[in-house]
């Protein structure tokens, strides 16, 4: 508006550029730059529509920020911009409003393997055919540790998942679960005392005390599990699996400032090789 009020000064009036931002309080910078677009147009929506085709369930906000990540776009107003132009806008289901109630603060870990959280799911193959879901979070890093997928999965099962992760990434202090009857019986709890691990059970009917590993149930289900027909328990183990892949190594989240966990796990490893980061843990 104020550029416009400059060159209608200057044309009407005749006063030089200078004067005229003066009048106006407009730097002659301002004043004289002109928009240069950007000569990645196509580029960008390629890669938008190619995220799209692969991720159905991914909004704006995912998508902008694998653009940005990868020195496609810079403001988010130009990833909106193209979004809404090619018509990839998801339609919302509306919540209703609920009551109000007290939010119940969980306890944060500050490293790896600190707690790990677990939980059962259930889904079906294309003809009706029922398997469970076991699904294993680190809860400081955001890891998908592990998705087990069968058509049963006892007490047993669970400690050979558990004790596999163990020799590959080490022992969790603490463990989350639910009262199932996978968690709650004599096979996990002699496993736990083998292991020296604390287990925590959230009360009976509370999903919210474990709800990190409800969150990444979520994103599991509306990501993975209701964007595919599984013909086959082949297929859905192949399927899930690749989806924990990609959650690890390329869905960036925003509870880590966009990072992957992977990336946020390698951070934080470099972080606590520096300098400093040992001097305060040898002064503590």
């Amino acid at each position: 508006m104020k550029r416009f009020a400059a060159m209608q000064l200057k044309a009407h009036f005749g006063l030089s550029v200078s004067r005229a931002c003066r009048l106006v309080s407009l730097p002659r910078s301002t004043y004289h730059y002109r928009t240069v677009k950007a000569d990645n147009e196509a580029a960008v929506v390629q890669r938008i529509q190619t995220l799209i085709a692969a991720h159905k369930s991914w909004g704006y906000p995912m998508i902008h920020a694998i653009l940005r990540r990868e020195g496609l776009v810079q403001n988010h107003k130009r990833t909106w911009r193209i979004y809404q132009a090619q018509g990839l806008t998801l339609k919302l289901r509306k919540r209703t409003k609920r009551a109000s109630v007290l939010r119940l603060e969980l306890a944060e870990p500050t490293r790896p393997n600190e707690r790990w959280a677990m939980d059962f799911m259930s889904d079906g193959l294309w003809n009706g055919r029922k398997f469970k879901v076991l699904t294993i979070l680190d809860i400081f890093t955001k890891e998908g540790l592990a998705i087990e997928v069968d058509t049963s999965i006892n007490g047993y099962r669970v400690t050979r998942v558990l004790d596999w992760l163990i020799l590959t990434r080490g022992c969790p202090a603490v463990i989350t679960t639910d009262n199932g009857p996978e968690f709650a019986g004599i096979v996990l709890d002699q496993w736990a005392y083998h292991h020296q691990v604390r287990h925590d059970f959230i009360k009976p009917g509370k999903p919210i005390q474990n709800a990190f590993i409800e969150s990444f149930n979520g994103r599991l289900r509306h990501e993975c599990l209701n964007q595919h027909y599984f013909s086959t328990l082949l297929e859905a183990k192949q399927i899930i699996e690749g989806w924990r892949l990609e959650y690890n190594t390329f869905r960036p989240h925003g509870s880590l400032n966009g990072l992957t966990p992977e990336a946020f796990k390698r951070a934080w490893e470099d972080h606590q090789k520096t300098p400093e980061s040992q001097l305060t843990v040898c002064t503590v």
